[in-house]
């Protein structure tokens, strides 16, 4: 049922409200009167206890709703006649642009005996057809050509013109130029039609599917819901396969396929997807074509007319969209976190106290470790650059000392490290002002009265006094044998 058919029964039914009010030539006046002042129209006829005061309404779309009124839609969608005006209106476009295709290359073929060049110039098919209409036999028109500049930029133009200059082609026949004036005629005619199709679609997309029309756009919605059958049909597709609408090749005519995309359809070059820059498009076609399945399915129940579930739908699409294109966030130098790991338990007892002595520092090792401030340290070999003794050997005398036992630790060196310190520290030969650190004037020649000059070693009472010491007492010594007489012999275990 149309509006004007509602809006007829309502009227019908008002009358015989009214008849009912006014029975029978009751009142003095009598049914076919009745019928005239209702058929006038006037609103004088109506009763004072039925009239209503409108002095405290606010609005008057509150109390005349016919302007905004829209039909209510029952059942299918399919069923509406206007929906397939629409879809045939669609399939149309279509076979428009396949048509366009065709003129194209027709256009190219003849055209190219003139301007061979321009055809990979301007790529596009409708400005290719609008500059071969323009230009014709007269390449000399490139320059300063408003006509031409309202088609190409201003770059395409300069590099026209320069080819044109030089082009090897021959001029074209009248017959020739008039086939060729009347295919681009007839390609623009189609274009302005396929644009005023695509209008009365956009306008009343808006009353079939408002929300799918509100995520897309009119235009694509009509394309989608023309390829997929329907609406109910398309609300019965998988977002995967509505994706994919609109991918089938198109009769190029010879043309490369090479352009093509594969795997896009319509959703991919909706404006929506078209605005994200080219890396994110087929993550943001997937994300496009899950909200258009919910959206079809919500059309094709009649449910939210007002299209608030398209614009719910499209601003979470855009919320997705921003989130992807922000930056990331800076990298925060976080500290580590305290370990888990409880204190674990230590093991006491003799054992564990030997084997920290063991295993603890000595004090050469201690000396070497240390650092003295604000000095410049020598390299202890030349092959190992920046290793250094450290403090060892520094202090005191200038020689690597020997080895003390640390009282608080109890730490021992082995005996072959002791005696390899004991013979370094050792003296041999006469004195020296390197290794004694004396004065330079001392000599080992001596004067005597009986021989004059006699080559004498200073030390040698020195080193004989620091031989049986280290014979005796020191820490490298070992127990000597010694011979004892028989009185002298004690029992066994004793000792004197």
């Amino acid at each position: 049922m149309s509006l004007a058919d509602e809006l007829l029964a309502d009227l019908e039914e008002a009358r015989e409200d009214e008849d009912g009010l006014y029975p029978g030539g009751g009142g003095g006046e009598s049914d076919g009167e009745h019928g005239e002042n209702q058929a006038d129209g006037g609103l004088e006829d109506i009763p004072e206890e039925m009239e209503v005061d409108y002095s405290g309404t606010e609005s008057v779309t509150s109390i005349a709703k016919l302007r905004h009124s829209k039909p209510v839609m029952s059942g299918p969608v399919e069923a509406d006649p206007e929906y397939r005006l629409i879809v045939a209106a669609n399939n149309l476009t279509v076979e428009i642009d396949n048509e366009l295709n065709i003129i194209h290359k027709f256009v190219r073929d003849k055209y190219s005996k003139r301007f061979p060049e321009l055809e990979s110039l301007v790529p596009n098919a409708l400005d290719y057809i609008r500059t071969v209409k323009e230009l014709g036999n007269n390449l000399e028109k490139c320059k300063n050509n408003e006509t031409l500049q309202q088609i190409l930029t201003n770059a395409t133009i300069m590099v026209v013109s320069v080819t044109a200059s030089t082009t090897q082609g021959t001029m074209l026949g009248d017959d020739e130029l008039q086939r060729l004036e009347e295919a681009c005629d007839m390609a623009l005619e189609l274009n302005q039609s396929k644009h005023r199709i695509y209008e009365y679609v956009e306008s009343r997309m808006s009353f079939i599917a408002p929300n799918l029309s509100i995520i897309v756009g009119a235009s694509t919605a009509a394309k989608i819901m023309g390829v997929a059958g329907g609406l109910t049909n398309l609300s019965k597709m998988p977002a995967c396969n509505l994706m994919l609408l609109g991918a089938q090749r198109r009769t190029l005519s010879g043309f490369s396929s090479t352009s093509l995309l594969p795997h896009t359809g319509y959703i991919y070059h909706c404006d929506v997807v078209q605005s994200l820059p080219p890396d994110l498009r087929r993550k943001a076609a997937r994300l496009v074509a899950a909200k258009c399945t919910l959206a079809a399915r919500v059309d094709s129940f009649h449910e939210s007319a007002d299209g608030k579930v398209g614009y719910d739908l499209k601003e979470e699409i855009e919320r997705k969209f921003d989130k992807w294109q922000e930056p990331p966030p800076v990298k925060q130098v976080k500290p580590l976190p305290a370990p888990l790991d409880g204190q674990r338990k230590k093991r006491g007892g003799r054992r564990y106290r030997k084997m920290k002595e063991r295993l603890g520092l000595t004090e050469i090792r201690k000396h070497a470790n240390r650092m003295t401030f604000a000095e410049i340290e020598d390299d202890a070999y030349q092959e190992d650059l920046g290793f250094s003794l450290g403090q060892l050997g520094k202090s005191g005398s200038g020689r690597v000392r020997q080895a003390q036992v640390n009282d608080s630790t109890k730490a021992r060196i082995s005996k072959s490290l002791q005696r390899t310190l004991q013979k370094q520290s050792m003296t041999y030969g006469g004195k020296s002002t390197v290794r004694d650190r004396s004065s330079g004037t001392s000599s080992s020649v001596a004067f005597t009265p009986l021989q004059g000059l006699e080559i004498v070693n200073p030390q040698a009472a020195e080193k004989k006094v620091a031989e049986a010491n280290q014979k005796y007492f020191s820490n490298i010594a070992e127990f000597l044998k010694v011979k004892r007489e028989k009185e002298d012999k004690v029992p066994p275990g004793s000792r004197k």
